[in-house]
């Protein structure tokens, strides 16, 4: 599979690197092309991340009938601009999360996703991870009993990245970081949502830097979330149920995971590493890598339901906070 990144920032050197190590272990990958709106950035890019082809132009590199994969790895505001580009060149995407910058712009890169018969999926990567089977196992295995409440929240010092501050680029703690909680909330509780509440700290200009979100769910369970670019957070997990609870050391990146029982002893009963990764992108990757395979238009671990339930949770949240991009 040729995969293609378009854009040439942080983000996207992540995957170059994926890339390179899933080739290295004999994966039938290859890192094929990289586009920037500057030609000599892609060019910089391509020689020191070890890219075939460089391209000055997204719409060139699109053009390029060897792309087999476009992995969308510019700022969430220009999201469903850059997949809409893609899909009129018929070109297969993973883009990077946040999908879009609102629910709007996600129905109307889905529409054209199902009329062009192209394949689509958000890289949230957390969706993916072998530490989601884990976790989910646990827990129907009774290993904490039943369910009852949990608690996720994650923090990175964050506030000088433009990316963050800036409203015109879909920023604020909430696209950046608060995706993550929502997320982890969704895999482990589901979507039954019958309530959201939430609290939120602002910036001048106008975007969050800190929210606390409270969801309610019809079988009874809760979940309190918190995520902040004041600070780094220890980023931690717990799921709380009638017999025990299990702790996710990193919401982000989870690298083990405990089960303690109620006896109150700080020793877990069981404790379990993920398997050792590349970069943690690489499932995402083999996950398009097999529906594509299949024929599917999407992946089974992120389908496009979910991609538009959780921006359609972040566009509430924003309007219980009066938080506008200058593009709603």
């Amino acid at each position: 599979m040729n995969i293609a990144i378009l854009g040439a920032g942080a983000i996207a050197r992540s995957m170059a690197k994926t890339v390179r190590g899933m080739k290295q272990r004999g994966q039938d990958v290859e890192l094929y092309a990289v586009a920037s709106r500057d030609l000599t950035k892609a060019q910089a890019f391509a020689q020191e991340e070890g890219v075939l082809r460089a391209y000055g132009s997204y719409e060139e590199m699109l053009r390029d009938d060897a792309v087999d994969l476009v992995y969308v790895a510019t700022p969430h505001s220009h999201h469903a601009e850059h997949m809409k580009l893609c899909l009129e060149h018929g070109r297969a995407i993973l883009c990077e999360k946040a999908f879009t910058g609102n629910a709007r712009q996600a129905e109307e890169v889905l529409a054209l996703a199902k009329e062009k018969g192209v394949f689509l999926t958000e890289a949230i990567w957390t969706r993916y991870m072998p530490s989601r089977e884990i976790i989910n196992g646990l827990i129907a295995e009774g290993a904490i009993g039943t369910p009852k409440l949990l608690t996720a929240n994650l923090g990175y010092g964050m506030m000088d990245k433009e990316r963050i501050f800036k409203p015109e680029l879909a920023g604020g703690a909430l696209l950046d970081l608060g995706v993550y909680v929502l997320n982890f909330a969704s895999m482990v509780f589901g979507d039954d949502v019958v309530r959201m509440e939430s609290s939120v700290g602002m910036m001048d200009t106008g975007v969050d830097h800190t929210e606390n979100i409270s969801l309610y769910y019809a079988d009874g369970k809760v979940a309190h979330l918190m995520a902040t670019a004041l600070a780094n957070t220890d980023r931690r997990c717990v799921v709380y149920g009638d017999k025990g609870y299990l702790t996710v050391d990193n919401c982000n990146n989870p690298g083990k995971i405990e089960v303690y029982d109620n006896s109150y002893s700080g020793v877990p009963v069981k404790s379990i590493a993920v398997p050792q990764q590349i970069t943690g992108y690489e499932y995402q990757v083999e996950a398009c890598m097999r529906a594509m395979a299949a024929g599917e238009k999407q992946c089974p671990e992120m389908p496009h339901s979910e991609t538009l339930l959780i921006m359609q949770q972040m566009d509430e949240l924003r309007r219980q906070w009066n938080m506008v991009y200058p593009f709603d």
